[in-house]
């Protein structure tokens, strides 16, 4: 049983002894005692005032006295204005130091049986993975990573959106304009190569659409459509959709294409499977570089005629109704939502259709009760009328759903556009982020003497920890700005920073062991060490907490938990190196316990770090 709760059945005992009444766990209120007074735990005495029929101080000093007696890990307690603050003994905290050291699963819960799904990435094949993309799988591996802690069998999933009208203009770009051109023979990134062409084919649309502007056409349908006293560039801003569907050369060419693709056409479908594979080449090498993984692949391709059989079955539920021109609807004005399209009235399904398609499938293949979307909060209204649908159509895991919302990155230059070629390609934010991580190592020069190759792999991993733990930190539903030289800042809330203590932690140990000390020797005089210091107590009860902030960044689809839990240990650890001698510490027991609780912290922070995916170093 864990520490707190014993004290919640200490109190619930507590009580009933003193003033003969039940309550409740619920009614239980406690929390870390804060910084500025003495204790680890505190306990709410208010919610008893009716049952006592005394004045909160009068309870909790009532009530302090009784923990004391009766439970042998509380050994002191204050009483500040109402709330009992409780002081845990020194044997408890050393007895959960020794039993932590060397279990290097701490933190994680057992396998629970339970399954969970969770989406994230899916990009589309006509343009790299960009700065936006990184913040989702960053998220995603993330919320992976913790759920597997919590216990749960994760399926790593994306969906890759490689069909429709946006990939044949990339495929139309380089059919006109690509003079058979590949990745090898340009020296290119191959996603970044078919990126380049959607890129082009948007440069060359709006060249075409300029010239028709002035056009005698043009000038006619602005003045037969534009109202009076509209200027031609606002007309002709809200007009750009029409003329690619309507009288452009180049949107009548991308239009056919995509037909010729749902036609099956062979040698549309060879240029298309030909791009798409430089592109997923291309992924492939970033998500390397950023170290995650998926275990299923979905393609859009072989998804989107998914969900045309849920529409029947919906009709016949009334889950859906059928409008006079065939179309499908479903109402959701109940659910305060609106009417939405499921069907269109040539029979051709939407994106909600094969959403919802999808999740059945996905729930014959793994048989997930949980399924997690990770998605930009545009979507949301989207993701409200996908459940809703599920749930009306009684799926058996539609209580599991969840979209993890989260806002979009923008550079301190302001917003990224993807048409326009303005967007920060991922693997460009890598480079940066290792070169600024090897100008400040550099500037530091304490890994000069080691080996080129070594120091590459230091660099590499603290350039990869100040770029995700930058993006981490950040509360998903945040929007938020991306500045790569404040990411890598040792000094500042960074990820560097907290390697950092890891750093220190690895030094103090290895000088330890230059010593002759080793930790079979330590670690018997552990038990022996008097009067742990009030920074000792401090460290050594967030370690404590590590296995319960899991959980809560997990049940909150919140990594960024995590990471303030991460800076927190790291931030109390700098604090604890600079206030107490470790290898000259002024007993051979203090030295053993410090040395016991670096150990710990190392253990910790190197776990809590690689749930954000984050490696450390052993020196820096």
């Amino acid at each position: 049983m864990n520490i707190t709760a014993i004290i919640e059945n200490g109190v619930i005992n507590g009580v009933k002894n003193l003033y003969g009444e039940e309550v409740s766990p619920k009614q239980v209120t406690m929390n870390v005692t804060r910084k500025e007074f003495e204790g680890d735990y505190t306990v709410v005495t208010f919610p008893f005032t009716k049952i006592a029929k005394k004045k909160p101080d009068e309870i909790a000093q009532e009530l302090g006295h009784f923990l004391v007696e009766n439970i042998t890990e509380i050994n002191n307690f204050n009483v500040v204005k109402g709330f009992l603050n409780l002081s845990i003994s020194d044997d408890f905290w050393k007895k959960f130091l020794l039993e932590i050291t060397d279990n290097q699963d701490f933190g994680r819960q057992p396998a629970n049986g339970r399954k969970v799904m969770i989406e994230y990435c899916s990009p589309n094949t006509n343009k790299p993975i960009h700065l936006g993309h990184v913040r989702n799988i960053l998220l995603g591996w993330s919320c992976s990573q913790l759920y597997e802690a919590a216990g749960y069998e994760v399926v790593k999933v994306q969906v890759i959106n490689d069909r429709g009208i946006a990939i044949c203009k990339s495929m139309l770009a380089w059919q006109k304009f690509g003079n058979d051109a590949t990745p090898e023979s340009t020296g290119i990134k191959s996603d970044h190569f078919v990126g380049d062409y959607y890129v082009m084919f948007e440069k060359k649309f709006q060249k075409e659409y300029k010239a028709w502007q002035g056009s005698e056409e043009g000038m006619e349908i602005f003045h037969t459509k534009g109202k009076e006293n509209q200027p031609e560039a606002g007309f002709f801003k809200i007009f750009k959709n029409t003329y690619f569907n309507e009288h452009s050369t180049l949107g009548k060419e991308a239009r056919e294409m995509l037909m010729k693709w749902e036609a099956n056409d062979p040698e549309t479908m060879a240029l298309w499977q030909k791009m798409n594979n430089w592109v997923y080449g291309g992924f492939e090498v970033t998500f390397n570089k950023l170290n995650i993984q998926f275990d299923k692949y979905y393609y859009e391709s072989d998804t989107y005629l998914l969900g045309k059989d849920a529409v029947e079955e919906g009709l016949t539920k009334e889950v859906f109704y059928k409008k006079e021109d065939g179309s499908v609807w479903a109402d959701l004005t109940d659910a305060k939502l609106d009417h939405k399209v499921v069907m269109r009235s040539d029979g051709t399904s939407v994106y909600i259709t094969q959403d919802i398609g999808t999740a059945q499938s996905r729930y014959k293949d793994y048989g997930c009760e949980k399924m997690v979307y990770v998605v930009a909060d545009e979507q949301n209204y989207h993701f409200q009328v996908l459940f809703e649908i599920l749930k009306r159509l009684k799926e058996p895991y539609s209580d599991g759903l969840f979209h993890l919302s989260y806002g979009m990155v923008d550079l301190p230059s302001g917003k990224m556009k993807g048409r326009e070629g303005t967007v920060v390609d991922a693997d460009n934010l890598i480079e940066e982020v290792i070169g600024e991580a090897k100008a400040a190592s550099s500037e530091r020069g304490e890994t000069a003497e080691l080996p080129q190759a070594e120091q590459d792999e230091i660099i590499q991993k603290i350039g990869m920890a100040a770029l995700k733990y930058h993006i981490i930190k950040v509360h998903p539903k945040r929007r938020m700005v991306f500045d790569p030289k404040e990411s890598v800042d040792l000094q500042g809330q960074t990820g560097p920073h907290i390697q950092y203590a890891y750093v220190r932690v690895n030094s103090v140990i290895r000088k330890a062991h230059s010593i002759g000390l080793q930790r079979e020797t330590w670690k018997s005089l552990v038990a022996n060490y008097p009067n742990m210091q009030p920074i000792e107590k401090s460290l050594i009860g967030q370690l404590y907490r590590f296995p319960e902030t899991i959980l809560e960044a997990a049940e909150d689809f919140d990594p960024s938990t995590i990471a303030h839990f991460c800076y927190d240990l790291a931030k109390n650890f700098h604090k604890f190196f600079s206030e107490l001698s470790i290898l000259k510490a002024e007993t051979e027991e203090a030295r053993a316990f410090r040395l016991e609780l670096c150990q710990s912290t190392a253990n910790v922070l190197k776990t809590g770090m690689g749930l954000l995916g984050i490696e450390m170093p052993e020196r820096m």
